[in-house]
């Protein structure tokens, strides 16, 4: 008997959630594989859709059939695996009960399929709905605390596209063409689901795919003027290019020669310039100092959860323990390579405390800068920096406007002596 159309996605999605929750893989590291035999681009977009979906939503979703079976299913068992992407296609991409029972069941061949069905169609008759926002796991609201409340209502959907500028001059001209939002100069919004490679002004690299929040740890060094710049850990190069555009001579180092290819790919799209550098930054030595260093750290990427809700199953004390480790070694390796006077900006794109605002202090602490504190007139509209001067953003912060992803970015100087 042939299989039922669209099976395929639906087995991919499952291999991809395995890969996930029980090896710990990202949903970018596990989905060559899983979708290694998906042949039609359609069905890839809907076994990405089923996998991140479902891992949006894992708690509730858990919550659902755990009202529906007298006896609990094990968190790894197969039949709840697949009743959450069923539930997850019913209640989030709404597709019909019959598509979601005839597509969901043969994943269970030999197995109880009958329990699967029972508990599916129970909630289908009960008109059960999600939550208007996602529960998050316990150990995520234990970690986060009261900010998780603020920062879940950012997670309901996955995020628009957020585009930036190369020339922030013409923003509302790119705003216009494009049909798109604005939330700051040099920055448009455009609904997710966009073809990016087919989108005006992709071809002559008028703009490149940045997140709002990304844009901030570049923007609160100003205009280059000429000056020299290194992007540490710069690939893909999104900040290499924003510094390179506001006027910086711009050094980019990276360790992973196929990410910096793609940095190479992106400055030849856009016309911009920098040298890039592939080496070790833990025992590269520059040839000169710098008049700025933007240190865009490895780490647990818990703000990137709007696109990659991977990270709310998958991070735990171990992952941040590791990251605190490389990012206080990558400072202190950088605040030696700054000229007197000379900015550092250090940012994470991680809602940890430990990556970001523990670091901070640390910095103030240990390695003999002094802070400077960013400015509200620095900030894109509706962003305000902490007390200390720091930026934490989250992505809960400008609802309205479709949230940003967490981040975290504070800025200090060398000292300025003779």
């Amino acid at each position: 008997m042939a299989d039922p159309t669209g099976i395929h996605a639906r087995r991919a999605a499952l291999k991809m959630l395995d890969a996930v929750l029980r090896r710990g893989e990202t949903l970018e590291q596990a989905s060559p594989a899983a979708l290694r035999d998906v042949r039609d681009a359609n069905d890839k977009a809907l076994a990405r859709a089923i996998a991140g979906e479902t891992l949006r939503w894992l708690t509730d979703l858990d919550t659902l059939i755990d009202s529906a079976t007298k006896q609990r299913l094990p968190d790894d068992a197969k039949p709840r695996m697949v009743l959450r992407t069923m539930l997850a296609q019913s209640l989030r991409l709404g597709t019909p009960p019959h598509a979601v029972i005839g597509t969901g069941l043969p994943l269970l061949a030999g197995g109880p399929r009958r329990l699967a069905h029972g508990v599916f169609s129970t909630l289908v008759k009960r008109d059960v709905i999600l939550p208007e926002v996602p529960t998050l796991p316990d150990a995520v609201v234990e970690r986060w605390g009261a900010r998780a409340a603020a920062i879940a209502p950012g997670l309901v959907n996955p995020p628009e596209v957020d585009l930036h500028i190369k020339t922030a001059e013409e923003t509302a001209q790119w705003q216009a063409k494009l049909g798109g939002v604005s939330l700051a100069p040099g920055h448009v919004r455009v609904p997710r689901g966009t073809a990016i490679e087919k989108l005006e002004g992709y071809t002559e690299g008028a703009w490149w795919v940045q997140d709002l929040a990304a844009m901030i740890p570049a923007m609160v060094l100003g205009a280059g003027n000429g000056r020299s710049a290194l992007d540490l850990c710069a690939a893909p190069g999104g900040k290499t290019m924003a510094l390179a555009a506001a006027g910086w001579k711009v050094t980019a180092l990276d360790l992973s020669k196929r990410r910096l290819d793609v940095l190479k790919d992106n400055l030849g799209r856009t016309g911009l310039k920098a040298s890039s550098v592939r080496a070790d930054a833990l025992t590269w030595e520059p040839k000169h100092q710098f008049d700025a260093i933007l240190i865009d750290a490895p780490c647990t990427a818990t703000g990137t959860c709007r696109r990659h809700p991977d990270v709310l199953h998958r991070i735990g004390a171990r992952q941040i323990t590791e990251m605190i480790e490389l990012q206080r070694a990558l400072m202190v390796k950088a605040a030696g390579w700054l000229k007197p006077g000379g900015a550092l900006v250090y940012a994470v794109c991680s809602l940890e405390r430990e990556e970001g605002e523990a670091q901070a202090a640390w910095i103030d602490a240990e390695l003999g800068l002094t802070p400077d504190p960013i400015t509200p007139e620095e900030l894109p509209a509706g962003l305000t920096p902490t007390p200390e001067g720091w930026v934490r953003t989250y992505p809960g912060m400008l609802g309205a406007e479709g949230g940003l992803d967490g981040f975290f970015v504070g800025r200090w100087r060398a000292t300025d002596c003779v």
